[in-house]
């Protein structure tokens, strides 16, 4: 699959994702850093990206109205690595028709 990463969501996401065969696309290399939630999903929707996020409220709340590719909201949790497990287990549980078009939380 192919995922932007939105500013919020740390670096060893992208690692874990690249190192399953993922296309990771960081925000910082596709927009400017300054751009407006709307923008940045649809963009996402555009590219066919799925946006990951840790921004729960501004983008739940934008994809009511604006197209997408799918959503991940990453939930904040006690460490780096228990966010990482818990965005595996969504990929491999929901597989890719389970993502692309829809709203997850990992």
């Amino acid at each position: 699959m192919k995922f932007l990463l939105d500013h919020d969501v740390p670096d060893d996401v992208a690692f874990t994702l690249e190192s399953l065969g993922h296309e990771v696309t960081r925000l910082r290399e596709a927009l400017a850093v300054d751009s407006r939630d709307d923008e940045v999903l649809a963009y996402a929707g555009a590219q066919k990206l799925v946006l990951i996020t840790c921004n729960r409220d501004d983008f739940l709340e934008a994809a009511k109205t604006i197209s997408h590719a799918g959503l991940i909201v990453l939930v904040r949790r006690r460490s780096r690595a228990l966010e990482r497990a818990a965005l595996v287990r969504l990929l491999d549980g929901a597989g890719e028709t389970g993502i692309k078009g829809n709203i997850n939380f990992a």
